[in-house]
């Protein structure tokens, strides 16, 4: 939970910050929230991939321990 909080804030900084170096240049529009939502999608791609990565494991660590409660329950209950 904790790695998916991080990532999750981390993506939300560099659009907050691209949206203000964009706004600052330019001046704010609609315009300039699609770009930096473009911007720090690109950004975040390569500045952010370990903590993806963490990210991406904590989930999947999450959905196995579920799944294998999951399973020893079904297999308790067919056994009565």
């Amino acid at each position: 939970m904790r790695a998916t909080i991080f990532y999750s804030t981390l993506r939300l900084g560099l659009f907050v910050l691209a949206y203000l170096l964009l706004s600052l240049a330019f001046g704010p529009s609609l315009l300039m929230l699609a770009v930096a939502i473009l911007l720090s999608g690109i950004v975040s791609y390569f500045v952010l991939t370990p903590q993806r990565a963490a990210m991406s494991a904590a989930i999947s660590r999450r959905v196995t321990d579920f799944r294998q409660r999951l399973d020893s329950a079904t297999r308790s209950e067919d056994s009565d």
